[in-house]
């Protein structure tokens, strides 16, 4: 009966939870990186260089740095129904005003603004997703939310690609069009949270009397089972030297995923092809690594194993960056970006099952936070050293060979991590917390 009952309970809470989620990331990572394609044509007209551009597409990333850790606090004490919809509504109405920047200073600024925007939401989510689901399920529930990334690519990049054909119309250009109109869903559905959304399984009225007893019980047995070993206050969360080993494991992960979506159009564009090509051809690589990201993540589930499952995705996503700044044709880059889109979308579910294992609480809130908005700074790195190498040299290659050479010191990291944590681990069940 109790196997039924969770069954029932998951499948329940599952479809209520994830579909919605994934719509909202997928909204969030359009609008942060549709900067890639509006770049086809938006640099000419303002005036801006590849360094200009690769600086101002990362430092986005700041301003997610400096608010992350307050933002993600703010959710745990008011609840993700009204954060989220705060944040959504916020970064909708900031990335609709990128369609008036006139040059460095206002695209400096505004997507700065935007990060500022949005800090919160992703790590927010995954916070929220450990009030809902067991341990056991979280690497597989969070590759379905993450796979919403690849997906805005596999449908965003087509769309953007055919907005910018509609250059001229009421005297705007195409690239702002891009801008307003893949705004407006984020505002939308930024109301849509706060009628739907539900903060806590002791909330959910959508849930018979028995499945939320269940729910409830299950969760709080799991919080109290590591109260023995798991760090619960704020500043623990910000000072576990895992935390900071994590932060730089995801340095290398967000630098990859971040060259693919602000270059990568670029990229494939050089070898001749329209905006709307690239918008198709874009998408290919994509659609391959949500397929192969599900598969992973319960692979790693169904193991158990983490360390081994974040390493091998860092490593493919290494080689393929390095094929991809030698390839000479587009069937050559685009097989090379496959790899990149693969390896960089496998390696975050289970890399992001790793920090509950030791965190709980406002120490989670602050962890995972943290993780985050370090971890993104690789969004800023990794675009802005492509842009200014390509500056120099007139090529994407050496920019790319700089980013793989991040994802090898993460698989490097995370395995350093996974040692360090097995000899730790006996002393700590031993130890006062």
């Amino acid at each position: 009966m109790t196997g039924e009952l969770e069954t029932r309970v998951l499948r329940k809470v599952t479809l209520r939870i994830v579909p919605f989620i994934m719509l909202l990331y997928f909204v969030a990572f359009i609008d942060r990186v549709n900067i890639g394609f509006a770049a086809l044509t938006m640099n000419k007209d303002i005036g801006l260089s590849s360094s200009v551009f690769g600086f101002g597409a990362g430092i986005f990333f700041w301003g997610y740095f400096l608010f992350e850790v307050p933002s993600n606090l703010a959710l745990d004490k008011f609840g993700a129904r009204l954060w989220i919809a705060r944040v959504m509504i916020s970064w909708g109405i900031v990335s609709g005003a990128m369609a008036f920047v006139q040059g460095p200073v206002s695209f400096y600024s505004l997507r700065f603004l935007l990060g500022v925007a949005e800090a919160g939401f992703f790590p927010g989510i995954i916070l929220y997703l450990t009030y809902w689901f067991p341990a056991r399920q979280r690497a597989a529930v969070t590759a379905l939310f993450m796979a919403a990334a690849p997906l805005s690519t596999v449908l965003g990049s087509p769309v953007s690609g055919a907005l910018l054909g509609m250059d001229g119309l009421l005297g705007l250009k195409g690239w702002q069009w891009l801008f307003l109109l893949e705004a407006v869903p984020a505002v939308l559905l930024g109301l849509v949270v706060l009628a739907y959304m539900t903060d806590r399984p002791e909330q959910a009225k959508w849930l018979a009397d028995d499945e939320r007893a269940w729910l409830v019980r299950t969760m709080n047995v799991e919080l109290t089972s590591k109260a023995a070993v798991a760090s619960h206050s704020i500043w623990r969360g910000l000072a576990d030297i895992r935390v900071l080993a994590l932060a730089l494991v995801y340095f290398g992960t967000s630098a990859g995923l971040y060259t693919l979506g602000v270059w990568a159009p670029q990229i494939i564009k050089q070898f001749g092809l329209s905006s709307l090509e690239v918008g198709f051809l874009n998408a290919v690589p994509a659609t391959i690594a949500v397929i192969v990201m599900i598969w992973w993540a319960r692979h790693s589930d169904r193991t158990g194993e983490r360390t081994w499952h974040v390493v091998l995705a860092c490593l493919l996503a290494a080689v393929g960056l390095a094929l991809a700044g030698m390839a000479s044709g587009v069937v050559a880059v685009l097989a090379a970006l496959t790899l990149v889109n693969i390896g960089i979308s496998s390696s975050k579910p289970p890399l992001w099952s790793m920090p509950t294992m030791f965190l709980s609480g406002s120490a989670a809130a602050a962890g995972i936070a943290t993780i985050n908005s370090i971890g993104n700074l690789g969004g800023f790195v990794g675009p802005a050293v492509i842009g200014w190498i390509k500056d120099r040299t007139g090529s994407f290659a050496g920019g790319l060979y700089f980013v793989a050479a991040l994802l090898v010191l993460s698989a490097v990291l995370t395995l350093l991590l996974s040692r360090s944590q097995a000899k730790a681990a006996p002393a700590a069940q031993t130890q006062p917390r």
